[in-house]
């Protein structure tokens, strides 16, 4: 069977930019005519995302799938680590939550792991004409290569020419592409095959003597240089990208407090809103920070208990219910929700060693976890018509659901899920207070909705006396990966990327050294 044909990028450091120079070349390879594929082998981040049929995986890949034109699956992913505490993480594999795990016993699973990850990708390969691979954080950590399942070991086992990207708005990154070189093995060093300067400001020009010693040096081309690309619409790998953001001085006619959470998860939710003309979403993780926002947002969590813990030695949860009782609107989504409720009970020791935890007590609800995790694309329907949610009732939505607990509420929920991954439903979900300006959902990705998210702003704009600017944002995510793609096609020396995939031989792969 013919497979296809591969390219590796790997990166100098984390947030190098892999990911989204992976979701360029998965849009440029697509635009030019190929069945593409991304492709990472291990993944470890906390925004996550659901498959048609409930598997879960990096929300960067799901992203880069979509910039590829198909629909996501769990191959993309193999290997999904959620990081709990410091040194414990949930193990997603193929889609599937099968332990928590250390860090010493996760590397002696290494051999059944590595045969998931080869197992995927073989599957991506014999469907696809071409596979675009992520390594993740560096491939020169020497404490790390033994067990390498996810950068130079994946690309030797692909016979992959990997593209080798450092960040230069960090410094150093002549350094890093020479001091990474030097660490390899000589076969993995001859799989290097070109280099990409990311996240450049400043005068090409200037940079021409720096990139002249670098290929001189070490006998790779850099195959491209590309700018820094300020306000891109795509979704964040993980919350590393939440240190980079600047916040907008102009004054917002909404003003949303997002709290940062230890262990936040799916902080993508709030884009959409802060895309929106006259919004200002900012990220808060001190009480002084808080301020008087119209909306506080609790947000997804991977460790509820842990991070309400966290929410009250802060002093964020008093001050959280202090503008609650004051009256200001208050969103929990997901772990955020469990947090709004009265208690969260864990019997069975799923996510903390805490049988029940007081929770805020904003909803009359009550969450316990069970062992089962629940990861659903979903569609849905407002059924309520108050507070937020006034002038929302009926909207139909879509969305996704990943989450350990259950809630119960004895009111009328705030959604009503018609469909859980394609399949008919007829459930409730959330709650909302009795005025209505505290709602809690378990659906992230509902202000992907144009109308929902609209009614939302309004009803807080409303809610003061004020009015959100015309025009409302229709968000469009193929126009912003066409942009991304223009942008990374115009830096990259393209011949030599196709260069690269015409060297294959049939099946796909390198002569490896």
């Amino acid at each position: 069977m013919p497979q296809a044909r591969v390219l590796m990028v790997q990166g100098t450091t984390s947030s190098a930019g892999k990911s989204l120079l992976v979701t360029a070349l998965c849009r440029i390879f697509r635009q030019d005519g190929w069945s593409v594929a991304p492709f990472k082998a291990q993944n470890m981040s906390l925004n996550a995302y659901v498959t048609p049929d409930g598997g879960e995986l990096g929300r960067a890949q799901a992203v880069q799938a979509e910039a590829a034109g198909i629909e996501p699956s769990v191959e993309m992913n193999p290997i999904l680590l959620k990081p709990e505490a410091d040194h414990r993480s949930q193990v997603v594999v193929r889609g599937r939550a099968v332990a928590r795990s250390g860090a010493r016993d996760y590397y002696r699973w290494r051999g059944e792991l590595w045969s998931a990850v080869t197992e995927s990708l073989d599957a991506l390969r014999s469907r696809f004409e071409l596979v675009v691979m992520e390594g993740a954080g560096s491939p020169a950590e020497p404490n790390l290569k033994a067990a390498d399942i996810v950068n130079m070991r994946v690309a030797r086992y692909a016979g992959s020419p990997v593209l080798l990207v450092g960040d230069i708005d960090r410094g150093g990154v002549f350094a890093a592409f020479v001091g990474t070189l030097e660490l390899l093995e000589p076969a993995e060093r001859a799989l290097v095959r070109g280099f990409v300067i990311n996240k450049f400001r400043g005068d090409r020009a200037l940079l021409e003597p720096a990139v002249e010693f670098l290929t001189a040096r070490t006998g790779v081309p850099v195959a491209g240089v590309v700018p820094y690309l300020r306000d891109l619409r795509i979704a964040e790998e993980d919350s590393v990208a939440l240190d980079e953001r600047r916040e907008e001085a102009a004054p917002a006619v909404v003003d949303v407090a997002v709290v940062r959470l230890p262990r936040i998860a799916n902080f993508d939710d709030f884009d959409p809103l802060a895309a929106e003309p006259g919004v200002r979403v900012r990220y808060v993780s001190r009480p002084g920070d808080l301020g008087a926002p119209d909306l506080v947002v609790l947000p997804g969590s991977k460790s509820t208990a842990a991070d309400l813990r966290w929410l009250r030695e802060s002093g964020l949860a008093a001050a959280v219910t202090a503008r609650a009782a004051a009256g200001t609107a208050v969103l929990g989504i997901c772990g955020g929700f469990q947090m709004l409720g009265e208690a969260i009970r864990d019997p069975l020791g799923v996510e903390s060693e805490e049988t029940e935890t007081p929770g805020l007590g904003l909803l009359p609800a009550v969450t316990t976890f069970a062992a089962e995790k629940a990861t659903h694309r979903v569609r849905a329907r407002v059924e309520a018509g108050r507070g937020l949610l006034a002038g929302a009732e009926g909207l139909e939505v879509e969305g996704y659901e990943i989450h350990m607990g259950r809630t119960e509420h004895a009111g009328p929920p705030a959604l009503r899920i018609l469909s859980r991954s394609g399949r008919p439903a007829e459930a409730p979900d959330g709650a909302l207070d009795v005025g209505g300006w505290v709602w809690g959902t378990y659906v992230h990705g509902l202000f992907a909705a144009n109308g929902l998210r609209r009614r939302v702003l309004a009803n807080l704009a409303a809610r003061k006396g004020a009015v959100l600017p015309e025009g409302l944002v229709t968000l469009d995510r193929d126009a912003e990966y066409d942009r991304l793609a223009a942008h990374v096609r115009a830096a990259l020396n393209m011949d030599l990327v196709y260069a690269l995939l015409e060297e294959q031989r049939p099946g796909g792969s390198l002569t490896l050294p």
